[in-house]
């Protein structure tokens, strides 16, 4: 598989698309445990795990775990609400901190606390009081940028939010429609936790007087748009600067052919916001035994260390290892910026509403 498309698939599952519109109909054929030794996950197009580490757990837990995937994130975490009364499977993995509120308002999930749960880092128990879903991994939506382009013209690249509206930068950045894409949704979101409720409309003000360019989804954006993307290079892409993932670099090195000796692309350690992933038990699980079992794997130390390479994210166990080449090309930022679910749900609409009056208009 290309670099172009193996990033694609894995962005798509760390929510990096745009979001598509959702019919109500459920896809052909159930997900739903048609027996007590089959346990269904429900996920979006990009849950990857290593065979062995899958054999593993069936082995150990006497299931068979059958996978349905259903489209980015944000469509698959849609469809679940939709389907709750119903449920194509018994455990849902893929919500973020980002739409965990809607998940959590529609009762999409029932309770369970997890075993290990106390080995997990506390910073990511969002739901804590309820157990209703439990951290899996976490991530950052950041600024990417080309460094051939900044070394080429001898221009050092941004590093901050603010550096983002300085006339260096002008006509530099392209990022994602925040109402139909997970890391533009994001981007809006750092900017709201840096600048506060009265000051990122005059920062995305600025931003747009200095040329930033929106497109739909994260595929058009870095594969596109992005000349430090291997798609952007081909299409000859005049966009240096990228709101994408802090992943994005190792993305670029383990699947290209030859492989380079260090990441095309850097990240804008000041622009990045920290995104969560959850799993959780479906409220009308057929098979509620063998979904805890299966929560019980995802936060167990053999899964959280096989996940970054398979889905380019970050464990939530303390100790789990991670790999150093998955380090050493794309590091968590030491600061990124936070904000809580409840901040988030009373907003989210409101301020997707004034962005887009503001930006696209």
């Amino acid at each position: 598989m290309s670099t172009t498309k193996k990033f694609a698939a894995v962005a798509v599952g760390l929510g990096l698309v745009t979001l598509p519109a959702l019919s109500a109909c459920g896809s052909s054929g159930s997900g739903k445990s048609a027996d007590s030794k089959t346990v269904t996950l429900v996920s979006h197009d990009s849950w990857a795990v290593s065979k062995s580490v899958l054999k593993d757990f069936e082995k150990q837990s006497g299931y068979t775990v059958k996978v349905l995937k259903d489209g980015d994130a944000g469509q698959a975490v849609n469809k679940a609400i939709l389907t709750k009364d119903n449920p194509q499977g018994d455990v849902f993995f893929g919500v973020d901190n980002t739409l965990l509120s809607r998940a959590l308002d529609n009762g999409l999930f029932q309770s369970y606390e997890a075993k290990g749960l106390g080995r997990l880092d506390a910073q990511y128990l969002l739901d804590k009081d309820k157990h209703r879903v439990t951290p899996i991994d976490y991530g950052d939506i950041c600024v990417n940028y080309d460094k051939a382009y900044f070394s080429r013209h001898k221009l050092a690249p941004p590093a901050s939010f603010d550096d983002l509206t300085k006339p260096a930068y002008k006509n530099l950045l392209v990022t994602e429609n925040a109402s139909t894409s997970s890391p533009g949704l994001g981007f809006l979101l750092g900017t709201a936790a840096k600048y506060g409720d009265d000051g990122w409309p005059d920062y995305w003000k600025k931003l747009k007087a200095n040329g930033v360019k929106v497109v739909d989804g994260w595929e058009q954006a870095y594969n596109e748009e992005f000349s430090g993307s291997a798609g952007g290079k081909k299409a000859k892409a005049d966009r240096p600067l990228v709101v994408s993932y802090a992943s994005s670099p190792p993305a670029e090195v383990i699947y290209a052919d030859p492989k380079p000796t260090t990441a095309p692309t850097g990240v804008a350690d000041g622009t990045c916001f920290r995104q969560i992933e959850f799993a959780g038990l479906l409220s009308n699980a057929g098979n509620t035994k063998g979904g805890k079992a299966l929560i019980d794997f995802l936060v167990s130390k053999e899964f959280q260390e096989d996940m970054p390479l398979n889905m380019f994210v970050y464990p939530v166990l303390k100790g789990a290892k991670v790999p150093a080449e998955f380090t050493a090309y794309g590091p968590a930022a030491k600061d990124p910026e936070t904000m809580a679910p409840a901040k988030i749900a009373d907003n989210r609409d409101q301020w997707v509403k004034s962005w887009t009056s503001l930006v696209l208009k």
